[in-house]
C-alpha cells in the first residue's frame, strides 16, 4: 500500500524563534499590526510503500526521530493518508 505522510516540525515553545520574530516585525511594518506572534517550522511530505498504516506510521516516526527533527529543540507531528 502507498501512503502519503506529512510531518510538521516545530520548535519547542521554550526555544526562541528568531525567524518567526523577524517575520512578525516585517508583517507589522507592512501595516499588519494585528499579527502578534509568529512561529516558523517546516513541513516534510513524502510517499512511502508499507504493508499497513501501523507499520507506515512506525517507519515515519523513526525517520522523524532520527533525521527530520532535533528532539532537543523541536517537536513533530505526523499525518498519514492512504495514497492511490
Amino acid at each position: 500500500m502507498k501512503f502519503k505522510a506529512s510531518i510538521k516540525v516545530m520548535l519547542k515553545p521554550v526555544v526562541l524563534d528568531p525567524q518567526g520574530t523577524t517575520l512578525q516585525r516585517a508583517l507589522n511594518q507592512l501595516g499588519h499590526e494585528n499579527v502578534k506572534f509568529v512561529r516558523v517550522g517546516k513541513l516534510v511530505e513524502l510517499v512511502l510503500e508499507s504493508p499497513n498504516p501501523q507499520s507506515a506510521l512506525e517507519e515515519v516516526n523513526t525517520w522523524a526521530d532520527q533525521l527530520l527533527a532535533n528532539p532537543v529543540m523541536e517537536t513533530y507531528s505526523v499525518k498519514l493518508e492512504p495514497q492511490s
